[in-house]
């Protein structure tokens, strides 16, 4: 079971708007908590950096941005993570038709509400009326019900719904999740560094946090990215419990330390599978079928790994899910429990009993 304190930790952050681009007000909630777990807690641009008193022994990441909105004009709203990235131009070659046209049938009649980006002060609620894929720009429109006050710049984050059962934990789950479980690390003794990383959903995240080992970090650096994981079901997301990875489609991971995170997992009798190697079989059934194979993704690891130059490496854990970007994505409690044993049994501390 998970323990109330993380249930109540969860809750507080899930509540919290975190939409691409607009982080700020979250990471004020974040330092708050870390900072009352003990952390001591240093803001830079696109990252908030928590350490214990052994800032070398381990070295964790999580993004905290999630998918919503963003107003760019008078009633009008788009995507944040298309903006946010630079992917709204004119061109007509910047965001994909499968993508949006994926994201468009996702959204559904969703309850939204507007937040000032710094403060995170509440702007109104309102809901998602239409969604269209507007041919002139390339990119996805929102027309919303109820937030037409809303002027140019404001975020617009999907009203959370997190639901906690004995089995599994639901809602717009990436990626609060594994950010709350950092968060709630330092509650348990860790002594390490994590980094809260902002716009990976817009492909930026990566760019923050090379900048900050640049800075402080050594002359080489092992970094552990921590996030959930698509699966298309739950049978397919519950077949294993944690997700590794070799590699990502930027680079390969750091292969010593991938070994330690399965070597601790069968130590422990916890199941898992990588990613790689599962979209890999896909690939070979697609291609033996004349169908085009899939990708194998882009991780923060991977684009960090193949930007340092051997500055900095690692590898993944992820929680496996299902339902992804959307307000129902759903992992497992025994993921999540399982998820909290490795990285405790990493960092050398007691898990909550």
């Amino acid at each position: 079971m998970l323990s109330q304190s993380f249930r109540d930790l969860l809750t507080i952050l899930a509540r919290a708007p975190s939409v691409v681009g607009a982080e700020h007000s979250f990471f004020r909630v974040l330092q708050r908590a870390l900072e009352e777990r003990g952390a001591d807690v240093k803001w830079y641009e696109g990252v908030l950096v928590a350490q214990g008193k052994r800032p070398h022994s381990l070295m964790l990441s999580a993004h905290i941005d999630r998918h919503g909105l963003i107003c760019t004009g008078p009633n009008e709203f788009q995507y944040a993570a298309f903006v946010s990235g630079g992917r709204s131009d004119l061109l007509g070659n910047s965001v994909s038709e499968e993508l949006m046209q994926l994201i468009v049938d996702r959204m559904g009649d969703e309850k939204v509400f507007a937040y000032e980006p710094w403060s995170g002060m509440y702007r109104g609620r309102g809901s998602i009326r239409q969604t269209y894929v507007c041919p002139h720009r390339n990119n996805l429109i929102f027309e919303l019900e109820g937030l037409e006050h809303v002027v140019a710049g404001t975020p617009v984050a999907f009203q959370d719904d997190l639901r906690i059962t004995d089995d599994s934990v639901t809602g717009q789950m990436d990626n609060v999740l594994t950010a709350a479980i950092l968060v709630y690390l330092f509650e348990l003794g860790f002594e390490g560094t994590a980094f809260f990383t902002a716009q990976e959903e817009a492909g930026r995240s990566w760019r923050y946090l090379l900048e900050w080992f640049r800075r402080f970090g050594g002359s080489t650096n092992q970094l552990v990215v921590v996030d959930t994981s698509p699966f298309p079901d739950v049978p397919t997301a519950r077949e294993h419990t944690l997700t590794l990875r070799h590699r990502d489609a930027n680079a390969p991971f750091n292969e010593e330390l991938t070994q330690q995170l399965a070597d601790t997992c069968e130590r422990m009798g916890i199941s898992y599978q990588f990613k790689d190697s599962y979209i890999q079989a896909q690939n070979a059934a697609l291609e033996a079928q004349g169908e085009s194979p899939k990708s194998l993704g882009s991780t923060e690891m991977g684009r960090i790994i193949s930007a340092s130059g051997g500055l900095v490496d690692g590898t993944t854990l992820q929680i496996p899910t299902t339902g992804y970007h959307t307000m129902d994505e759903s992992a497992s409690v025994v993921a999540c429990e399982a998820f909290i044993d490795v990285l405790c049994d990493l960092a050398g501390i007691q898990p909550d009993e």
